[in-house]
């Protein structure tokens, strides 16, 4: 990096003063710029000085850029999401040889939390017990047999990035076997190693928790046949993924009826396909943060079914996620301070 790092931060998130001095006592020659906007705006803010622009360094920001001309000396962007679809297609991201970094890791805690809380609220029959209480009625189960536990049962993790792992962790506590889908092999202990941004004691850093490992358009259908009994989709939306599971992979689900939970990105499953899954019993459940279109259709069939809850994309919502944002870019910076690259890199052959 250059000799002095001049970061300018322009969310809706203002950071405590503590955590800029603290920064500024770790990194040397460092100056901050903190210009606050509006949650969504994607504009950058008029009160932003031509001058500041002209030496900004380090930008975090969500959703607003500058132009290359505004920002000359601007080589790394820190992501407030962890996603990117926003800078997709941006001049500044496609034709500079800027540094593009997301929050990747600071979903894992609270995503991983949504998918066991809807599907064990779904093996634990809580939905049905909950419309029982609404009508003032005390059911009995007709059996003590009516619950299939955790205990043995399959995860296959569809994506094995830093929200998958997390996943992983908290089905290893639960006794379940973990099956991983990665879209590049992961052929040597090395390669399983997650080298973005995780939490301490989080997560799967090392890939130990998989019992098996499946990577590729040839190996998908392979995977989903693995007798899953939950099927955890968190892979980004891509050309590659969308519509990735679809008629025949329900088909195959069917083995042993999986349970559906994406957190990932509504297209990459095929939304009519999945209403005829369930109307075949082909699945279990489903449990849905995202859906295709945002917000899903009125009139859409999905909203109707006992076995499938639907949450309006807020499975990664957490009183720690500026806090963890903030980590993150703390630790990017300091890893420029060392001459090091930065983490959570978005790969512009890849779109993540």
């Amino acid at each position: 990096m250059s000799l002095s790092e001049v970061l300018l931060i322009i969310t809706p998130f203002t950071p405590a003063e503590s955590w800029i001095q603290t920064l500024k006592g770790k990194v040397q020659n460092l100056t901050v710029h903190v210009y606050p906007t509006e949650m969504y705006a994607t504009e950058i803010p008029k009160s932003v000085p031509a001058e500041v622009w002209a030496e900004v360094t380090a930008l975090y920001t969500w959703k607003a850029f500058p132009t290359r001309e505004l920002a000359p000396k601007l080589d790394y962007v820190q992501l407030h999401s962890a996603g990117c679809n926003q800078i997709l297609g941006l001049p500044l991201f496609e034709e500079t040889d800027i540094s593009f970094s997301t929050s990747n890791g600071v979903h894992p805690p609270q995503i991983a939390e949504w998918v066991f809380s809807s599907f064990l609220g779904f093996q634990h029959h809580f939905l049905e017990h909950l419309e029982n209480q609404r009508q003032n009625k005390w059911v009995d189960p007709e059996h003590d047999e009516d619950v299939e536990d955790a205990v043995g049962l399959r995860v296959g993790i569809l994506g094995y990035g830093a929200v998958g792992r997390q996943v992983a962790r908290v089905a290893k506590a639960f006794g379940m076997d973990v099956f991983a889908y990665t879209l590049h092999e992961r052929a040597t202990p090395e390669s399983c190693k997650h080298n973005g941004f995780t939490e301490p004691n989080l997560g799967d850093p090392q890939g130990e928790f998989p019992s098996k490992w499946y990577h590729g358009k040839a190996q998908l259908n392979e995977f989903l046949g693995a007798n899953l009994d939950l099927l955890v989709i968190t892979l980004p939306q891509t050309p590659q993924t969308i519509n990735m599971i679809r008629k025949e992979q329900f088909q195959i689900l069917s083995k042993r009826k999986a349970f559906i939970s994406n957190v990932g990105r509504g297209a990459i499953v095929n939304h009519d396909d999945l209403v005829d899954a369930l109307d075949a019993g082909l699945v279990r459940g489903a449990a849905l943060d995202v859906t295709e279109p945002e917000p899903l259709n009125e009139g859409s069939k999905l909203w109707g079914y006992k076995n499938v809850v639907i949450t309006p994309h807020c499975a990664g919502n957490s009183n720690h996620f500026n806090e963890r944002t903030f980590k993150i870019l703390t630790y990017n910076i300091e890893r420029r301070a060392n001459g090091q690259e930065v983490v959570n890199k978005v790969s512009k052959s890849l779109g993540y």
